[in-house]
């Protein structure tokens, strides 16, 4: 995929939400998939934080083809094309050096670098990509720094992730350089553990209305 390409793919439209999920067992993903789906969000971000990751997002490739189901927590270059030939529909990450920009670009699968500080914001742009994750947002000044963004990178459009709340999405989503935000609140440890899946429909499809 080229830089252009990568510049007209709109993962920031997917949803006004991007589930943030770690499952700890291959029979999780699925399910979870389906119950997002149910709910009106048709994403998923599945963080490559466990062993069984890959084999999740193989599952939900093939058995949820409803769903974009993407790879978080790309740190490598070998986890991008791992991700690939997993199965993803697109990559995220939580930083973006040069190698791993250039592992990302080389899967041909679109993909949200991550930045925190306005020398990141630029690297990123170099390369022709406008869209990119805010991470860890909270911790990186929240709103108040975003919002302070477009006077000097107003190209870049962004999916803020880290800390972010049910009550404070709807803020993060209020600003023009805000396209989605990511969250981990709608798929709850307690709802995978027991099955719950009834729980997630409810959160995802509450999360959906934030649009």
């Amino acid at each position: 995929m080229s830089t252009s390409d990568v510049a007209r793919t709109d993962l920031l439209g997917l949803a006004p939400v991007v589930p943030v999920v770690v499952v700890e067992s291959v029979d999780q993903a699925v399910p979870v998939a389906r119950a997002l789906v149910a709910g009106g969000l048709p994403v998923i971000e599945l963080t490559l934080r466990t062993p069984v990751a890959l084999d999740a997002i193989r599952a939900i490739a093939s058995e949820v083809p409803e769903i974009a189901v993407g790879a978080g927590t790309v740190t490598t270059p070998d986890l991008a094309k791992a991700a690939h030939d997993a199965g993803a529909s697109f990559l995220v990450s939580p930083g973006a050096t040069p190698r791993l920009m250039d592992a990302m670009l080389d899967t041909g699968l679109p993909f949200l670098p991550g930045t925190a500080t306005v020398s990141e914001v630029l690297a990123v742009l170099e390369y022709g990509v406008t869209q990119m994750k805010f991470f860890p947002a909270e911790a990186s000044g929240g709103t108040a720094y975003l919002s302070s963004l477009p006077t000097v990178v107003p190209t870049a459009r962004f999916c803020p992730t880290g800390g972010i709340r049910p009550a404070t999405a709807a803020d993060y989503l209020a600003l023009p350089n805000v396209g989605c935000v990511g969250g981990t609140w709608i798929t709850p440890k307690a709802a995978l553990d027991s099955g719950d899946w009834d729980t997630v429909t409810r959160l995802a499809s509450e999360a959906a209305a934030l649009r």
